[in-house]
């Protein structure tokens, strides 16, 4: 049997035009990204039309991504901005291209 492919698991952050923000974690970024797109999955995000994928890291295990969510969570909004402008300083959405 061949060795299996290392997972990859995602912490995320999503954001709305009108600056709601939504941090996440999943094993599947660009099918989970695409839920949030579509908004058929009710609760917040569809709520508050939380489409564009602002950040991401990656982890080798979910129990480190699962950490860094409730890290990110329980910052202040600041230090989330902050987070998402060292890399991705034009806030753009980092998905746009997937749709395409």
């Amino acid at each position: 049997m061949p060795p299996r492919e290392p997972r990859v698991y995602y912490t995320y952050i999503m954001g709305s035009f009108s600056g709601v923000l939504y941090v996440g974690v999943t094993g599947d970024l660009m099918s989970r990204v695409m839920q949030h797109k579509s908004g058929r999955t009710p609760g917040f995000t569809s709520w508050y039309r939380v489409t564009r994928l602002l950040y991401f890291e990656e982890f080798g295990n979910p129990v480190e991504a699962i950490g860094r969510e409730k890290e990110i969570k329980g910052w202040r909004r600041e230090k989330k901005l902050d987070l998402i402008a060292t890399r991705n300083p034009k806030w753009e959405d980092l998905s746009e291209e997937w749709c395409k």
